[in-house]
Parts: structure tokens; C-alpha cells; sequence
């Protein structure tokens, strides 16, 4: 598999073939409960061996059995069968399930992830020096890397506000975030995802500067106005939201105004591309049935 892998699980696995699958609608991974097998044990027929835990997972009302998703993926022979597979939380689990020698490694690693959360509840410092790391060890500047931060402060105290004037779950938390990003862009976190060539990455950390700064922005004043006049709901709420999603473009068409040039940009700080799988699929029938 190329690029098409979370790096985490490809790290994971020292680049031995995971297959994945990529579900656009859910922004998530869904991986190849076998080929997992096969790295994490010496069983010679892996298929079998899962079959034998799967039924053992079954018999103990397990949900990490529930959640097994089929999809087809490219076999040995060239042709696409369904396929067992997880999500990565499921990946996650899978592991800790399987007895062998060869994923004892992989246990420790998830303590020692476990740990170091335990470790950031006492101390949340922790986890800010390791987001700065995280930052510079990819090229960002620390200019760059303090408005990220302050950007994610200023998240949070929006869907505070949110919570205040009734807003409860995910889902809406998501349909007004998109009303703030078209309101200055035009798109919707997806779409603008897809412009800069993203899938499970952050959106946030593949922007520009003034990407970033707009973004705040449109987040600012939606707090602000919803501050300052108590919307309740989500539809009052989705109103406030294009507006403060407005106060951003009215920053975005001055910039584009003095620089001359656009404040979207189609780059990200990816170091590969990702394979259109489906078009590979599509080219490679249409050749056999010529």
C-alpha cells in the first residue's frame, strides 16, 4: 500500500502491506483485520487464524465483533473481495485481543500511550510541549505554531458559547463550523479539504498563515455575536455563524484587494500525494476488457 495509510499504523507495522480503505463520509481509515493478523503473528494461514478468533470474540459478546465492517479490497489474485476490516480504534483493540509473542511490542506501545495521558491529567504542560515538538519537528515556525495555539484556545471558548445557547452534539458542532468556513471561502471543511488534497489530516495544520488568521477570525466574531445576543438552537445559531463566517471574508476580499493574490491556498504540508484509488480500478477494467 503507498500512501494511503494513517502514518501511525504504518509506522506501526514497519511498512509491511496493511490494506486500507478510505470512507470520505466518516473521515476514516478501514483497515485489513488479515493483513494485521499476518503481521502480528506467525500463523502461516492468518485467514484461519482470524477466523478462529472472530468466533472466539463472537461467542464472548464482544464489540469489537460488532464493529467488523466488510469491504472490498484487492486480493492476491487481482481481484477486489470482501474483506473484513476496522476503523483504527478497532486496529487499536485488535491488537491487544491477539496472543503472540510478535504483538507484545505493539501492547507495550499503547501503555506507554496510555501512560503518557495519565501522565498530562497531572501535568497538562505535557501535552502542550509535546504539541510544540510536534509542530517544529514538521517545519512550522514558531510564529506560525502560536497562532495555531491561540487558535485552539479560541475554538474552544466558540463551542463553550455554543453549548450555552443549546447546541449538544457533534454533528452540530460540524454543520455550524461549515457555515463559518463557506461563509469566507466558500467551502465546507470537507470540500476545503479536498482543494489541499487532505483526508485524515488536520485542515487547521495544512494552512497558510492567513489561512489560519481567517479561520480565527471567522471564529472570533461568531463568539462574539453570540455573546452578545443569546441565540438558541442550532437554526438561530447556523444564522450567527454565516455571519461571523461573513466578518472573515470581509477580511479575506481586503487582503486579496492589497496583495493581489488569493488567501486559498491548494497547498498543504504533506510530504506525498495521495493514489485515486478508484480511478486505478476503473483504468485497470477498462484495459482488461479491451
Amino acid at each position: 500500500m503507498d500512501n494511503n495509510k494513517i502514518e501511525t499504523i504504518s509506522n506501526l507495522f514497519e511498512d509491511k502491506e496493511i490494506r486500507s480503505v478510505w470512507d470520505s463520509e466518516k473521515e476514516e481509515y478501514f483497515f485489513s483485520v488479515v493483513d494485521v493478523i499476518s503481521a502480528l503473528t506467525d500463523s502461516n494461514i492468518p485467514r484461519n487464524y482470524w477466523s478462529d478468533l472472530k468466533r472466539k470474540l463472537k461467542s464472548e459478546g464482544s464489540e469489537l465483533h460488532e464493529n467488523i465492517v466488510q469491504l472490498k479490497m484487492k486480493a492476491q489474485d487481482g481481484k477486489m473481495r470482501e474483506t473484513d476490516t476496522l476503523d483504527t480504534k478497532g486496529i487499536f483493540r485488535l491488537i491487544e485481543s491477539v496472543s503472540s509473542p510478535k504483538a507484545e511490542p505493539f501492547k507495550m506501545w499503547l501503555a506507554s500511550l496510555g501512560k503518557e495521558r495519565v501522565d498530562e491529567v497531572f501535568d497538562p504542560e505535557i501535552a502542550v510541549n509535546r504539541a510544540i515538538d510536534y509542530y517544529r519537528n514538521r517545519g512550522y515556525s514558531d510564529k506560525w505554531i502560536s497562532e495555531r495555539l491561540n487558535g485552539i484556545l479560541n475554538r474552544k471558548k466558540l463551542t463553550d458559547t455554543w453549548k450555552e445557547n443549546g447546541i449538544t452534539n457533534n454533528y452540530e458542532y460540524a454543520l455550524l463550523t461549515n457555515e463559518i468556513y463557506k461563509g469566507w471561502s466558500g467551502m465546507k471543511a470537507s470540500e476545503y479539504k479536498k482543494l489541499k488534497g487532505l483526508r485524515k489530516e488536520s485542515l487547521r495544520d495544512n494552512m497558510t498563515d492567513i489561512e489560519v488568521a481567517l479561520t480565527n477570525i471567522g471564529e472570533i466574531a461568531t463568539r462574539d455575536i453570540a455573546r452578545e445576543e443569546h441565540p438558541q438552537g442550532l437554526k438561530e445559531n447556523l444564522n450567527v455563524a454565516k455571519r461571523g463566517g461573513g466578518v472573515a471574508k470581509g477580511a479575506k476580499d481586503l487582503y486579496e484587494k492589497e496583495t493581489k493574490k488569493s488567501a486559498i491556498s491548494k497547498s498543504n504540508s504533506l510530504n506525498y500525494e495521495y493514489i485515486d484509488e478508484q480511478k486505478q480500478i476503473d483504468n485497470r477494467n477498462k484495459k482488461e476488457s479491451e
